[in-house]
């Protein structure tokens, strides 16, 4: 009990202000599963997951008392939304694991024209749908960009545990709307690892890229069928 106080009221003194140790530490479980999911290891999904945990205890800031009180529905509510689909991406590379290659759980691939239709139509129809709820609830204006970061959110986890390169563009486009929303809302810890994620994320789209260009070029070369792990 003592430990999980002091986890709950630690805080970083940075100049005039302070930064909830909770936020921090969420956010290096965050990178590191981002990391994970770029070397395409299966424990990038529980390090992720306890990431979730953490910072769903900071965006419900009137909930918990955070140094920030702004309280972000859609940021809180994709955390929760992680958990769910990470536990489906940790079962799905696990599977793939089994058949898989050189210790990587998934094979880059690409999402179908038909895929990749409905993900944008799912991110502003969901973005659309989302932001009345979001604003009844109290969320922090603007109240869109809580509900695009938090269709964003899903659609990328979504595709990252589908294996397709995609989902690293989709979190490009979540950064750029969620990292002003995040120091304007007073979270700046999350916002600084945005904006460090958003270069990060363009270097993932280019390294699956890449091995997904390798994999098809061994697959032709060696006239072999594609593993199970891949998903088209």
């Amino acid at each position: 009990m003592d430990f999980l106080r002091w986890l709950f009221e630690a805080q970083i003194p940075v100049g005039g202000s302070v930064l909830v140790l909770r936020e921090v530490l969420g956010n290096i479980f965050g990178l590191t599963s981002a990391l994970g999911g770029m070397r395409r290891k299966v424990w990038a999904w529980p390090i992720g997951i306890a990431g979730n945990l953490l910072l769903l205890t900071v965006f419900l800031g009137n909930v918990f008392g955070t140094a920030s009180p702004a309280t972000l529905w859609g940021q809180a509510g994709r955390q929760v939304m992680f958990i769910g689909v990470a536990v489906y991406g940790w079962y799905r590379w696990r599977q793939g694991l089994r058949s898989a290659s050189q210790n990587r759980a998934i094979v880059p691939g690409w999402a179908s024209p038909a895929a990749r239709i409905l993900l944008v139509a799912a991110m502003f129809a969901g973005t659309a749908a989302l932001t009345p709820l979001f604003a009844s609830l109290g969320s922090y204006p603007p109240v869109w960009a809580d509900a695009w970061t938090f269709m964003g959110s899903l659609l990328a986890t979504y595709g990252m545990a589908r294996g397709w390169t995609e989902f690293w563009l989709i979190w490009v486009a979540v950064d750029i709307v969620g990292v002003p929303l995040l120091f304007s809302a007073g979270y700046f810890a999350s916002a600084f690892m945005y904006l460090f994620y958003g270069f990060f994320t363009l270097a993932g789209f280019f390294v699956w890229w890449r091995a997904d260009r390798r994999e098809r070029t061994s697959r032709i070369g060696g006239l072999e069928p594609a593993p199970a792990g891949a998903l088209q």
